[in-house]
């Protein structure tokens, strides 16, 4: 996954970004010597990225101080509440002042046909796209006719925050009207994550010092394709060519399906159905109007209700004395299908709204309350006495569970729920940088995410069959199973996904122990993805090697290469994984054993050829260097040696040089030996590692979001303490301080989920191969210690690093837990705390 030049684009001509050049890397980054790698980087002060009088610290809030102090898309974007089905965009409540405006049901797409300038056979034929689903954010405010617009709004006493352990966004402040009244404005909103098809919201307001007309407009609108009176079309999606957000459809996109409205419980409700792609989505609403005055006298409120095929409104009016609290209450339900008609989806709705109704929306948010408390307690990493570090990170980890906790049938989006960067499609960026993190802290999610590549198996079949090779080729962008990247050079060749998938998988299975899951789907998987490396790649003729070629590993800037080093390695480590397991099946469960060989034809031969091929894979040495080429041709070119030594270096390279230019060089977009390295960490010696990463940082342009939390954890490892923190940071504020310049698109998923990793397998120095687990922590200096939670077979073990010594304790779990090797000692993990002190023997 890239940002700042390909950035998931569709080919080299649409790399570009016209808008923003970081001022981080304006300062040139020289090709030093591999031994002054330590040396280059320009690094970051963490506490001058962000602006404190507008985001002030607080360990579990994100807080905005100032109204607007935020860059609009920015902020809709860091404020965006999801549940991994429902997102929606931090856009205020009154419709207005918005960059984009995003409601968004995971996996509802649209499609259309990719036009190709020179066609050829195999090539992606149908594009895929999210759809802003019917939008129920907007509850708009009048007071004697005067609409409330934060943007020319006269306000006071303003705070917008989202608090991680509540999972509401609140925003309050004085509103002064143009004729001089004070109203207190408060509103609510959270997207449930009990409740997966569930949103709820509320604003009040309170009458200061005057009285007033109060006028509340609740809608659903059908942003997609229609325009209500605040539309500018400078600022919709695609007037700004910026091939990181969704394509642009040129034709309507949701069709009405049906509409209805209940006047007596202020409830409304809409469905449709997408054009192209036949999906169908229904959205409803429902309304609480409560008014609570100085004299407990009840005013007259009047009521009106309307919908049509692109908008539902709900309205309440009243005159209310001075000291009046008014409060509108509204509980929005949402469901989607492939296949499904839209009267049933709206059915759906309206049963979701009786059964919730009944908690109310006060009662959902204690609920809400009860679940994150839950997931912190297995999930937080504390960095003791570092409140500002604290509260990015617990954001960065806030962003994954949003993004994956109710995902369920679905993947992971690129963007989570957040924004329409990447159209929403899913990548290997899940299984390597976000699935980790589920498996140690919520098994079950890292489940869901395992069986949604299982239900992919179909389409991945055939879609190897399509590209002459055996087995399953998953696609490297889709979101409906079908390969959706019209660049095939850094799409579809990107066949290390297969071996990614099984990486997530094992790790999942080692430390959940779910052999369950092992025999069912795990297998279907091993034996697919095995038989599609061996019909990839080839023996030379004495059979001591195994080679791949004509692949693109993780690094996008080189293309189409033989033996790239990632790929071999992860798919050597795909095809023993694959061996094993079918040989402890057939040893260990018979019956199991004769079904899956049934279904797949299976020989005894054929999982020994897996066997001689994993050990024959070619993996690229040069000894002169003493170094791991990248690809067999990556040493035969030219270090880069086009940045200007005045200017600097332009970055991204693909805004400024030609494809052929880069392809010529030796320079690298985003961790790729180095991202093998951790990955297949004990398949290399430390010197290895020492030399590898040496070599390759200087020529690493960090243009992708991903290459830094890697780096980070590998310069821990390798003690390049510096850079180490440095990398960290990077990776820690890339939405929060905007360093990729296009948060306004969407989260970037993967790198939060780095973060973790970053901070679990960096420097508390946690390492899991094979279902062996140690720790052998790096705590960076200035830090008083750091706290993290794993869970391994149902148990959750509580890590806690000092400067020279490391604690562990079982905080759940029915059974005991080891051994662990931690700081160089074996160690069996129990209910009792145990330190052990780094460097005795």
């Amino acid at each position: 996954m890239t940002d700042n030049a390909t950035d998931k684009a569709t080919g080299p001509a649409a790399e570009e970004d016209k808008v923003w050049v970081s001022p981080i890397r304006r300062k040139a980054r020289r090709n030093f010597p591999a031994d002054r790698a330590d040396k280059h980087h320009h690094l970051l002060d963490a506490e001058g990225l962000m602006d404190r009088d507008v985001t002030p610290v607080d360990e579990w809030r994100l807080i905005e101080a100032k109204p607007e102090g935020l860059p609009l898309g920015l902020a809709e974007t860091l404020f965006a509440l999801s549940n991994g089905y429902i997102g929606m965009r931090g856009n205020p409540p009154e419709g207005r002042d918005s960059s984009e405006h995003g409601t968004y049901i995971n996996g509802l797409h649209e499609t259309w046909a990719i036009k190709h300038a020179e066609d050829a056979y195999g090539l992606a034929r149908e594009g895929q796209t999210i759809v802003n689903a019917p939008d129920a954010k907007a509850m708009r405010l009048y007071i004697d006719d005067e609409p409330l617009r934060l943007g020319n709004a006269e306000v006071y006493d303003y705070e917008r925050s989202l608090d991680f352990r509540e999972g509401v966004l609140r925003r309050r402040f004085i509103w002064r009207t143009p004729s001089g009244k004070k109203i207190r404005v408060t509103s609510e909103r959270m997207v449930s994550f009990q409740e997966k098809h569930v949103a709820a919201m509320s604003i009040e307001v309170e009458l200061l010092d005057a009285d007033a007309a109060v006028m509340i407009n609740s809608q659903i609108l059908n942003r997609q394709d229609g325009e209500d009176e605040y539309h500018d079309a400078a600022n919709a999606q695609g007037a700004d060519l910026d091939p990181r957000r969704a394509e642009a459809l040129e034709e309507r996109v949701l069709i009405p399906a049906f509409q209805s409205s209940t006047p007596e419980r202020h409830r409304s409700t809409l469905a449709y159905r997408c054009a192209h792609s036949g999906m169908t989505v229904s959205a409803a609403m429902d309304h609480t109007f409560t008014v609570t005055t100085p004299d407990g006298t009840e005013p007259y409120v009047e009521t009106s209700q309307t919908t049509d095929p692109d908008a539902a409104s709900v309205l309440f009016h009243l005159d209310a004395p001075q000291g009046s609290v008014i409060r509108l209450e509204k509980l929005v339900a949402y469901h989607s299908s492939r296949k499904v008609r839209g009267e049933e989806l709206a059915f759906r709705c309206e049963r979701t709204l009786n059964r919730v109704g009944r908690i109310g929306v006060l009662g959902l948010m204690e609920n809400q309350q009860e679940w994150l408390e839950r997931f912190w307690e297995r999930s937080d990493v504390v960095i003791h006495n570092q409140p500002a570090l604290q509260q990015a990170v617990r954001w960065n980890l806030w962003q994954v569970i949003q993004a994956s906790a109710r995902a369920e049938f679905q993947g992971v989006p690129a963007k989570g729920m957040t924004g329409t960067g990447y159209g929403g499609h899913y990548f290997w960026d899940t299984e390597i940088y976000v699935t980790p993190f589920l498996t140690y802290t919520s098994p079950q999610f890292a489940r869901n995410a395992m069986r949604f590549r299982w239900d992919m198996l179909e389409a991945a079949w055939s879609r190897a069959d399509e590209l002459a090779h055996d087995g399953a080729l998953f696609p490297w962008r889709t979101i409906n199973g079908q390969e959706s990247s019209a660049y095939y050079a850094a799409g579809t060749a990107q066949y290390h996904i297969d071996a990614d998938i099984v990486y997530a998988m094992m790790k999942y299975v080692y430390a959940s122990g779910d052999q369950e899951f092992l025999l069912h789907e795990g297998a279907d998987l091993l034996v697919s993805t095995a038989r599609f490396w061996m019909s990839l790649g080839f023996f030379n003729g004495e059979r001591t090697e195994f080679q791949i070629h004509s692949v693109t590993g993780p690094d996008e800037y080189n293309t189409v290469v033989n033996n790239n080093l990632y790929t071999n390695v992860m798919a050597q480590y795909n095809l023993g994984a694959a061996a094993d397991v079918v040989k402890q099946i057939q040893r260990d469960r018979p019956a199991a054993w004769r079904k899956l060989q049934h279904r797949y034809e299976l020989t005894d031969a054929e999982v020994g050829e897996w066997e001689e091929a994993a050990e024959a894979m070619y993996i690229p040495f040069d000894e002169k260097l003493g170094i791991h080429p990248q690809d067999d041709q990556f040493l035969l070119r030219k270090r880069w040696n086009l940045d200007d030594p005045e200017t600097g270096p332009k970055r991204p390279l693909l805004l400024h040089y030609h494809p052929l230019t880069i392809y010529r060089h030796q320079i690298i977009k985003q961790a790729d030996v180095v991202l093998a390295l951790f990955l297949m960490g004990n398949r290399f010696t430390t010197e290895q590692k020492r030399a590898d990463y040496k070599y390759y940082d200087p020529l690493t342009t960090g243009d992708s979001s991903l290459s830094a939390v890697v780096q980070s954890i590998m310069a821990a490892e390798l003690g390049y303490a510096e850079q180490a923190m440095d990398f960290f940071v990077r990776g820690l504020y890339v939405d929060l301080a905007n360093l990729h310049g296009n948060a306004a698109d969407g989260v970037h998923v993967a790198s939060a989920g780095g973060v973790w990793q970053s901070l679990v397998y960096g420097f508390g120095g946690f390492r899991d191969h094979g279902g062996q687990f140690s720790i052998d922590p790096k705590l960076p200096d200035g830090w008083e210690g750091l706290t993290y939670r794993i869970t391994i077979h149902g148990c959750r073990i509580r890590v806690t690093v000092r400067r020279r010594a490391v604690e562990v304790v079982l905080e759940e779990g029915s059974h005991q837990v080891g051994p662990i090797m931690v700081a160089g000692h074996e160690v069996i993990v129990g209910p009792e705390p145990m330190t052990v002190v780094a460097g005795e023997a």
